[in-house]
Order: C-alpha cells, then sequence, then structure tokens
C-alpha cells in the first residue's frame, strides 16, 4: 500500500481537495497522512478521510521521510512559506525526503515556476491522483 502524506497550512483546504481526490480515486487502498502546519488545517483533512493526522514542525520534520510521497502546495519547500506558518524546517525536511514531492504550482509566495500553465485547483488535484495511480500501478508491477 502506498503511503502519502498531504501537508498543507492556513485553512487546510488545498490538501483537504488533494485527500477527498486521493480517497475518492483509491478508497482504502492508500494510506494517507495529513500533516497540518496547524489544528485547523490538519482537522480539515482529517474531515476529508484522511487515515492519520498531526500537526506542526515536528510532526512535518519527523513523518516526510516515511511516506512515499509527500504532496502539498509549492510552498512547502519554501522557508516562511504560508505566510510564515511553514518553517525552514519544515521545508529543510519536506525537501531532503527521499519521498517524492508532488507539488501544487500555486502562486502565493511570488514564486512563479516557468513553463507551468496557470490551472484551476480541481484540475491540479486530478493531476495528482493520476501521478499517485501511475507510482502505485509501478509498485504493483
Amino acid at each position: 500500500m502506498i503511503r502519502v502524506a498531504v501537508i498543507d497550512g492556513q485553512g487546510g483546504g488545498i490538501g483537504s481537495m488533494v485527500v477527498k481526490g486521493l480517497r475518492e480515486e483509491f478508497g482504502d487502498d492508500v494510506e494517507i497522512l495529513a500533516l497540518g502546519t496547524n489544528s485547523a488545517a490538519t482537522t480539515a483533512m482529517m474531515k476529508a478521510r484522511a487515515n492519520k493526522g498531526a500537526t506542526g514542525e515536528n510532526a512535518i520534520v519527523w513523518n516526510t521521510d516515511k511516506v512515499d510521497v509527500v504532496v502539498g502546495p509549492l510552498s512547502i519547500i519554501l522557508a516562511n512559506g504560508m505566510l510564515g506558518e511553514l518553517t525552514p524546517k519544515m521545508a529543510e525536511a519536506v525537501s531532503s525526503s527521499s519521498a517524492k514531492k508532488i507539488l501544487l504550482p500555486i502562486n502565493q509566495e511570488g514564486v512563479e515556476v516557468i513553463g507551468i500553465e496557470r490551472e484551476p485547483l480541481p484540475h491540479l488535484v486530478a493531476k495528482v491522483v493520476e501521478s499517485i495511480k501511475a507510482l502505485r500501478n509501478a509498485e504493483v508491477a
């Protein structure tokens, strides 16, 4: 079974959409760990049916190398991202993790990734699900 950490902050809206999309596609065939920079984000992802949830810097640092995939907005690899909710230690843990990182190119931090088309969040979540589906299929083969 593939293990996915979904990291989000603020209200957890992006993470909730990702958890919901993964749950709809894979049912219980994927383990989803909701990692929030704050309790509101973790709670929102848990309501979207993540298997487990944890909050804060230590939870993110501790768990990012214990999963197969880390999913979240681009800001999870940016020190002081999410209006300062994402600490430099969190960003380092995510970017240094051996897990595959699937990042949503949402421009909230003044960082623009050239060559990426702007798309609505639901389209980006569908691409996240497809990417994890391909990983799972490669793991099974």
